[in-house]
């Protein structure tokens, strides 16, 4: 009995040191640091770029013609098509002419007559020119006769402006295109009365082949241009300064290029803008006077532009722009920098950084100041795998994506020697060689 007793003391005592061995036995995950993140950079490289301002303005007619009467009527007839396009000199309307046609001839009767008058006078004249020298006539006689010869001269030239206003204001009746262009809508209909010098138009043409664009810039932007280029910072580009694209309101590219005319010298007071005047092409009609459009402009030459990807350009709490940059040490550093414009997809960084430096453009989401990552070069958007932007060192390889985690090594597990075991799955299972050994030690006892 006290046999029997000792052995279920001796049971019981064994059975929880077969339990925790068993549980020593479970693999743990190694406590291993994490590898450190692949991020993808660029190095800075100073390039030549073109500052061109993208600035607002709307198309403008070539020239504007109101058509208006110079004689007072009936309007007759219409003879263009609203909407179309007419020539210089092509008739647009008929004003009825037929008190003009009267008045034309009361007027070359007018001029007859007079003209009859001087024949009269030059004839007197004529026959007193020798009897004066005979004392045949008075002085007196002679005098009125020349004198009444002169005014005979002056009714006939009266008479014959008389005649020519009068032809004059029968032409004006035949209503004439004054430029060529397109012209609008009719502003009065066959039957209306019209007169001169009204202020309603009877219709409008405008030319526009070619075309103006009127484009507004600020006067704080052009002070800070004028002062980059006085400084050198900024050079003028001979070849294209005068050149100016155009985006149209739907977003699409103007085929043409246009050229800068002039400056206004004053500035709006209630826009604070200056108005710059360009000239384009226009064969066909694209361009329609009161269009809203975006101009390109290029402004000067940058040599030592340093460009960063728009992705790799960030804000901070204050509004302030940051970029992460990495040292030599291949730690992260915060750099608050000046993004002065964008230049394609890339800010044009004009503070806070300098050549060589490497600035990382994906993975962000993945790092914080101060961290130890690795770094490689990164691939352009739409580049083949092979192709990287810029080298970040000698030993850089493309980048993967941006969202891309690293791969972590097997969990390695440690057992109760402190040896590493071959996998966690073999390791979960209890040892049983520990086992087989404590059963062999209650059956012996």
């Amino acid at each position: 009995m006290t046999a029997h007793n000792n052995i279920l003391r001796v049971s019981a005592l064994l059975v929880p040191a077969v339990l925790v061995l068993a549980g020593c036995g479970r693999a743990q995950p190694s406590a291993g640091a994490p590898p450190a993140p692949e991020v993808a950079v660029i190095t800075l490289v100073p390039r030549t770029v073109s500052i061109t301002d993208e600035l607002p303005g709307r198309t403008t007619a070539y020239r504007v013609a109101e058509v208006r009467p110079q004689v007072s009527g009936i309007v007759q007839k219409r003879l263009f098509s609203e909407g179309g396009e007419v020539k210089a000199g092509e008739q647009l309307l008929q004003i009825d002419p037929a008190t003009y046609r009267a008045a034309l001839s009361s007027a070359q009767a007018a001029l007859k007559r007079a003209e009859a008058r001087l024949v009269s006078a030059k004839l007197l004249e004529e026959r007193y020119a020798p009897l004066i020298e005979a004392n045949a006539v008075s002085k007196q006689d002679y005098d009125d006769a020349v004198a009444a010869r002169a005014q005979a001269e002056a009714d006939v030239a009266a008479a014959r402006a008389q005649v020519e206003a009068a032809e004059i204001n029968l032409a004006y009746t035949k209503v004439l295109s004054p430029i060529s262009g397109r012209i609008g809508r009719a502003l009065v209909t066959e039957g209306a009365l019209v007169t001169k010098e009204q202020t309603q138009p009877l219709a409008l043409i405008q030319q526009l082949d070619p075309i103006y664009v009127d484009i507004t810039q600020s006067s704080t932007e052009m002070l800070r241009l004028q002062r980059q280029l006085a400084d050198g910072v900024l050079q003028r580009d001979a070849a294209n300064q005068a050149e100016v694209s155009l985006t149209l309101e739907d977003g699409t590219v103007y085929p043409e290029k246009g050229k800068l005319q002039f400056s206004e010298v004053s500035v709006d007071p209630s826009t604070g803008a200056v108005v710059l005047r360009a000239i384009f092409p226009n064969p066909r009609r694209e361009l329609l006077p009161g269009m809203f459009v975006r101009a390109q402009l290029t402004q000067g030459v940058r040599h030592d532009a340093l460009l960063v990807p728009q992705r790799g350009v960030t804000r901070n709490q204050k509004g302030e722009a940051t970029v992460m940059v990495v040292g030599d040490d291949n730690k992260v550093v915060e750099r608050v920098v000046r993004a002065d414009r964008v230049i394609g997809g890339d800010w044009l960084i004009t503070e806070g950084l300098a050549p060589q430096e490497r600035v990382v453009v994906d993975g962000l989401q993945k790092i914080r100041p101060g961290v130890e990552v690795r770094a490689v070069a990164a691939v352009e958007k739409g580049a083949s795998p092979g192709s990287e932007r810029s080298p970040a060192g000698t030993d850089a390889r493309p980048a993967q994506a941006s969202d891309a985690q690293p791969k972590s090594a097997p969990a390695q597990v440690t057992g109760a020697s402190g040896t590493s075991s071959s996998s966690a799955k073999g390791a979960e299972a209890p040892g049983g060689a520990q086992r087989d050994a404590l059963a062999s030690e209650v059956a012996r006892r």
